[in-house]
């Protein structure tokens, strides 16, 4: 199985929509970001929402497989990743 690849928490804490695939896997990754201040997120009270599905279709055209919110933080990110791949 090929590794996913996933931008850096820097990417999300920008509030940077990511989507890529592996395979038949395809998924978006959306950042819901808490701000603290007008230029500081609050990362504690951040999530990250990931929805994934299978196919060839793009997302708005897709059926959605699954879905799963994670912290915004690299624990956050690194577990969002495992989750990705156990379903590749």
């Amino acid at each position: 199985m090929a590794e996913i690849f996933i931008p850096t928490l820097h990417t999300f804490v920008n509030e940077n929509v990511f989507t890529g695939s592996c395979g038949q896997l395809r998924f978006r990754v959306a950042p819901q970001v808490v701000m603290a201040t007008k230029k500081e997120a609050d990362l504690s009270a951040s999530t990250i929402l990931c929805e994934l599905w299978y196919g060839e279709k793009c997302y708005e055209l897709s059926e959605i497989a699954g879905q799963r919110s994670f912290p915004m933080s690299e624990e956050g990110r690194a577990e969002m990743k495992a989750w990705l791949e156990s379903r590749a």
